[in-house]
């Protein structure tokens, strides 16, 4: 189980352009770090590395446990949660047959999934398909996968987006008891987060 998190000396590099380097971080268990910047800055690129997405150019990336480093790979598959600026869902599919195999694929169940749903004020649009939901629904489906499923880690880019004032609170009361929880979070941001983080800005 992931208990803390560290990159040394990250750079990564888009193409021809260096994004940024000798970027460290510390997160360890109950913490958040709110990653901001201008566009462009290497944000996403930053969790996308830490997800496996991507390689950096240089630094290291290292996930730790309670007796030490853990396998990267193990550590991503099993305790960690990735929620993309797109939301990732099939616009074909009902809302709930794709909160189901989303659940299901990181380890969550149906009777989860549908906790989840009533949690985030889904219930009466599961029978819709992805494509005829909201923005704001969207958003809100691809979100309820992380407490389905609930892993360690949240690597979230934009997550308040396109939430509105209300659904923003929601979302920070369960980011609050997640850190409360000995959860990490680190999160790619332009507005302010609804819980305590610290900030770690790049492009600066």
């Amino acid at each position: 189980m992931i208990t803390g998190l560290v990159g040394e000396g990250l750079a990564i590099r888009r193409g021809e352009r260096l994004l940024f380097h000798d970027i460290e971080l510390r997160l360890g268990a109950g913490a958040a770090v709110a990653l901001t910047g201008p566009n462009g800055a290497g944000k996403t690129s930053l969790l996308r590395a830490i997800a496996g997405f991507i390689a950096p150019e240089s630094g290291r990336i290292a996930f730790l446990g309670e007796a030490g480093e853990l396998d990267p790979a193990d550590a991503r598959s099993r305790d960690t949660h990735f929620l993309g600026h797109q939301d990732g869902l099939k616009g074909h599919r009902t809302a709930l047959d794709e909160l189901v195999f989303q659940a299901g694929w990181t380890g969550g169940d149906e009777a989860r999934a549908l906790a989840a749903a009533a949690k985030f004020g889904l219930t009466r649009g599961l029978d819709l398909a992805v494509r005829q939901l909201s923005a704001g629904q969207r958003r809100r489906l691809a979100l309820a996968r992380l407490i389905a499923s609930p892993r360690r880690l949240w690597l979230l880019d934009e997550p308040l987006a396109p939430l509105d004032a209300r659904h923003r609170a929601l979302f920070g009361d369960l980011a609050a008891q997640h850190l409360a929880g000995g959860g990490l979070l680190l999160a790619a941001v332009h507005d302010p987060l609804p819980y305590p983080a610290r900030t770690l800005e790049l492009g600066a």
